[in-house]
C-alpha cells in the first residue's frame, strides 16, 4: 500500500521463482535434511553425547517466556555469525550469491537461498539449541517462525526504521544495504543481522547512507547466476559462466 520504491511492480522480477523457493526450501529439502539430521542424532546418542552433555547454559529454572528470549538472541547471533562467513570465505559465498541475485526487493526475496546454506546454518543452529541446557525444543517453533515472519518483513518494499529502536531491531532499510551493488571500499558485505541489527552496530559492520532506496541490487559479476530455478540449485559447483543477462 505504501511501497518505498514506487517504480516497482506489485508481482515484482522473479516474483514467482521466488514463490518457489518457498516450496523447495521449507518443505522437499527440509523433509531430506530432517531425515539427515535423525540420522547424525542416533549416531550421537550411540556415543552418549545428547544436549545435555554439551549444554553451557542451563535454562531450567526460568520462566517460559523467558527462555523463549534467551534462546531468540542466542539464536539470533549465531545467525548473524554465519551470515558474515557466507559472504567472507568465497567457497560459501558462492552459494550466497544466489540470495544476492535478487534484482527488486520484496517479502518473497527472503525465500531464495541456495539449499547449501542449510547444510551450513543447521548444525550451528542446532548448537545454538545445544549449549542451553534444559531448553524445551518443543516451543522452538515460536522463535522459528517468528524469524521467519521478521525475514519476510526486511525483505518487504517499505520504509520504516523504527526510529531509536534502530539500534536493536532489523529493519528494511537497513537490510535494503546489505543488498546493495556498490559496497563501501573495503567490505565484503554490510548489515549482516537477521532479526536483530543490535549485533553489526556493536562488532561495527552496520551502514546506512543518506540514500535513494532506488539503489542497484546484487553484486559485480551477478549476471554469472542463471536465471532458472534448476541452474541456480546447481551454481556454486564448478566453474560460473556469465549468462550474458
Amino acid at each position: 500500500m505504501f511501497p518505498w520504491r514506487k517504480s516497482q511492480a506489485i508481482f515484482r522480477k522473479d516474483f514467482w521463482l521466488d514463490g518457489f523457493y518457498m516450496f523447495f526450501n521449507f518443505f522437499i529439502f527440509s523433509i531430506v535434511i530432517s531425515g539427515f539430521y535423525k540420522v547424525l542424532e542416533l549416531l550421537f546418542l550411540e556415543f552418549g553425547i545428547t544436549a545435555k552433555s554439551l549444554s553451557l547454559l542451563s535454562l531450567q529454572s526460568m520462566p517460559a517466556w523467558l527462555q523463549l528470549l534467551v534462546f531468540f538472541i542466542v539464536l539470533d547471533f549465531v545467525q548473524w555469525f554465519t551470515h558474515i562467513l557466507l559472504h567472507k570465505y568465497n567457497f560459501l559465498w558462492q552459494f550466497h550469491k544466489i540470495h544476492h541475485s535478487v534484482k527488486e526487493m520484496g517479502f518473497a526475496a527472503h525465500l531464495r537461498y541456495h539449499w547449501m546454506e542449510n547444510i551450513l546454518y543447521k548444525p550451528l543452529k542446532t548448537m545454538g539449541v545445544m549449549i542451553l541446557g534444559g531448553f524445551e525444543p518443543e516451543q522452538a517453533y515460536i522463535v522459528h517462525f517468528a524469524a521467519i515472519a521478521i525475514g519476510h518483513f526486511n525483505h518487504s518494499n517499505i520504509k520504516i526504521t523504527y526510529g531509536p529502536f534502530k539500534y536493536l531491531l532489523n529493519n528494511p532499510v537497513m537490510h535494503l544495504y546489505h543488498h546493495a551493488h556498490d559496497l563501501p571500499e573495503g567490505k565484503y558485505g554490510i548489515n549482516f543481522g537477521i532479526s536483530l541489527s543490535l549485533w553489526d552496530y556493536i562488532f561495527k559492520t552496520n551502514y546506512i547512507p543518506e540514500a535513494s532506496g532506488a539503489i542497484p541490487l546484487g553484486f559485480p559479476g551477478d549476471s554469472t547466476v542463471p536465471n532458472t530455478f534448476w541452474g541456480q540449485i546447481r551454481y556454486g559447483f564448478g566453474k560460473p559462466k556469465d549468462n550474458g543477462s
